[in-house]
């Protein structure tokens, strides 16, 4: 049985939860997310969930910003608890370059409005993480707005409210294959082809899959990446408040509180 949307979205993680409420926000309901087999099956379910003001590029900065804004309001609209901490972020400097870079990104921020941040000295960023080794750095960058969220919660958030104003989420039904119509596109699903104007592709670690289904090759991989989440820590839990998110660009590695111990992530050079 053939069934008729405006748009379909792939892939059941953060982006395609996130695309489908936009668009069910901005009165596109008539749109459906497909889902192979559960909200957050892919990599959203385990991911570190950092969120960050920092960026290189000052649109995907002011971009972030906007998320951070909008997390509270999905929370709020769809009633599900998304494990919102708001921690401040530290973003470190061990070489001169690397500390040029970051006066510079300040600067930046400031000039597209986004003020909750300064520049601190090593000194300073082992007061606000005093389990922190500053030895060779150079200095940090202290955003008020960076900390961590629960994947999982904030996948459901933006699909609870997305199917608040109108939109559907089907699970447990894999994507086979993508055909272009003269006015669309035929979704043949394990459940049944939907005809659709739009196909939007969130597959997360099948995204090239999905493009190859519609003759388009992307350049990605997934990448294997672990990281660590310690016993508890007397030092961690024994204080009035949560150590912040702490990210060291230069040596590849980030560190945030969990629980009452931490996660440590590295990203590997062969994965």
């Amino acid at each position: 049985m053939k069934t008729t949307t405006q748009a379909v979205i792939i892939g059941g993680g953060v982006v395609g939860a996130s695309v489908l409420y936009h668009l069910a926000k901005f009165g596109w309901t008539d749109v459906a997310l497909v889902e192979r087999k559960v909200l957050t099956a892919g990599s959203s379910w385990h991911a570190a969930g950092g969120i960050h003001a920092l960026n290189a590029d000052p649109n995907i900065a002011q971009l972030q910003a906007y998320t951070i804004d909008l997390l509270s309001e999905i929370e709020q609209e769809s009633g599900q608890n998304i494990g919102l901490h708001m921690t401040g972020g530290l973003t470190m400097a061990g070489t001169p370059d690397r500390w040029e870079w970051l006066q510079s990104a300040y600067r930046v921020f400031q000039s597209i409005g986004i003020e909750d941040c300064r520049l601190v000295t090593p000194q300073e960023a082992r007061e606000l993480n005093p389990i922190m080794s500053t030895d060779g750095l150079l200095g940090g960058m202290w955003a008020d707005r960076e900390g961590y969220i629960d994947t999982t919660g904030t996948v459901h958030a933006y699909a609870g409210a997305a199917k608040k104003r109108g939109a559907e989420v089907i699970e447990h039904n894999r994507v086979l294959e993508l055909h272009q119509t003269s006015d669309g596109w035929d979704v043949v699903t394990e459940k049944g082809t939907i005809h659709t104007e739009h196909v939007v592709n969130a597959g997360g670690l099948w995204a090239r899959e999905v493009g190859a289904m519609a003759g388009v090759y992307l350049p990605l991989h997934p990448m294997e990446h672990q990281y660590i989440v310690t016993d508890d820590i007397p030092e961690i839990y024994n204080r009035d408040s949560e150590h912040p998110h702490v990210i060291d660009p230069g040596g590849e590695s980030y560190l945030r509180q969990e629980g009452r111990g931490l996660c440590i992530g590295f990203y590997e050079k062969t994965c």
